[in-house]
This record gives structure tokens, sequence and C-alpha cells, in this order.
């Protein structure tokens, strides 16, 4: 799911190269979101790039490609159409339908909530519906609430972290530094991303080269929870 602000700059960036051809400047895709500052357009370009949607071609200025487009949906409830390659706690989520219900939990298991699909790169606008239930070993809990999300996404690679896993989290609002992460981004996107704190800053890296890591304030970073284990389909 795409936020309000991330759908709207898709399809300004998309109408501006169908109609010239050029990716519009940053100063015109701020005027045209009505933002103050073009780091807003820098987090919206990062996090539609990470979500496939998206690329910077290298070596080149004002160089964007629209991979993908959203289905005609509403801003802030579209579902990616799949075409191209791989949304208070908020991320993208995209809705399913209610599962049947599960069958009797194997032993050493605990059952957990799965919440939605996160970006391995940037936002979730905040996780509220339980969308699954899934079965996980309980070597994998730390103790208090705990929640799984899918993964979408390269940007963890690195981590050991692959598109279309599910992650399991232990909800919390702090982490040792150097942790895996769901980060709330000035109150509007999440992502999952290593955490690194540097004085009275807050860096969240991606294990992936090809991704930069993002520098926050202290003020603009919250903590939902931290990684405890990972669970993939073969």
């Amino acid at each position: 799911m795409l936020t309000a602000k991330q759908h709207a700059l898709l399809m300004f960036i998309h109408e501006r190269l169908t109609d010239t051809g050029v990716s519009p400047s940053f100063e015109e895709m701020k005027a045209a979101l009505d933002l103050k500052s073009k780091s807003g357009i820098h987090r919206l370009i990062t996090a539609l790039e990470e979500r496939g949607f998206l690329r910077r071609l290298p070596h080149k200025a004002r160089a964007l490609e629209v991979l993908r487009l959203p289905d005609t949906a509403a801003p802030g409830t579209a579902r990616a159409v799949a075409t191209g390659p791989g949304a208070g706690f908020r991320p993208s989520v995209i809705e399913g339908s209610r599962p049947a219900p599960a069958p009797a939990l194997a032993p050493g298991t605990e059952e957990v909530a799965v919440l939605g699909r996160i970006a391995a790169g940037t936002p979730i606008s905040a996780i509220q519906h339980e969308q699954d239930r899934i079965a996980v070993p309980l070597s994998m809990l730390r103790g208090g609430e705990h929640f799984a999300l899918e993964v979408q996404g390269d940007s963890m690679i690195e981590a050991g972290i692959h598109d279309g896993d599910t992650v399991i989290i232990q909800r919390c609002d702090d982490a040792p530094n150097g942790d895996i992460v769901v980060a709330l981004v000035e109150d509007e996107e999440a992502t999952l991303k290593r955490i690194r704190k540097r004085g009275g800053s807050i860096a969240l890296e991606a294990a992936n080269p090809a991704y930069e890591t993002r520098i926050f304030g202290p003020n603009q970073i919250k903590v939902q929870g931290r990684l405890t284990g990972l669970i993939r389909e073969y």
C-alpha cells in the first residue's frame, strides 16, 4: 500500500514522463506536493524505489523510470499490480481476506498474528489489521507481544532477509544498537532496517549496497519492534 503522498508523487512523475519524456526536478516535485523541503521528496522517492515502483537511472541527473503503477484504487488503499519486480503504528499493508480457521498448533509453537506486508526498505503506514495467524517456534519468541510481517523487497538481503520471508517482531519501543527493527519515521512511515545510534542521530541501515543509509534526528524515529526470528517457505 502506498501512502497518499507516495501515490501522488508517483503519478506526478509518471504524467510528466508521459508528456515530456523528462523527469521533473526536485523543486517541481516539491511544489506539486506542497512540501516544505526537498528532503521530503528524497524520502518519498527512496520509498517508491525500494517498493519497486520507481528506479533512479545511474549517471544521469533527474533520471527516473517508473517501473509499475498502483491499481486505480484511491491513494492509500491501492494494491500494487503484479507486472513488475518485487501504510497508531501504520505499515504499508496489503489487505487480504480472512483466513480459514487454523489447525491445531504443533507442540513447541505459539500462534502469532500476521499484520501485513512490509517493504524491507521503506515504509509501511502502520500495522493495524490482523490478516492471518502463523505458528511460530517458541525459540523465536522473547517474551511479551509479538507479531509477524511478510517481507517485500531486497534491501535487507545481506542480513539474510529475502523477499517473501516472514519476519517475527517483538513489540517494543527501544532496541540495542545494531538490532534490526521496525521503525516508524516521522509518525508516517515505517521500515525494516538495522538501527545505529550515533550521538544525537539515528541511522537506519539497509543490508544491501544498492540502498543508502538514512540519518534522522532522535525525535523523527520511533522503534515499533525488534526482529527475533524469520520463517521462509521453499
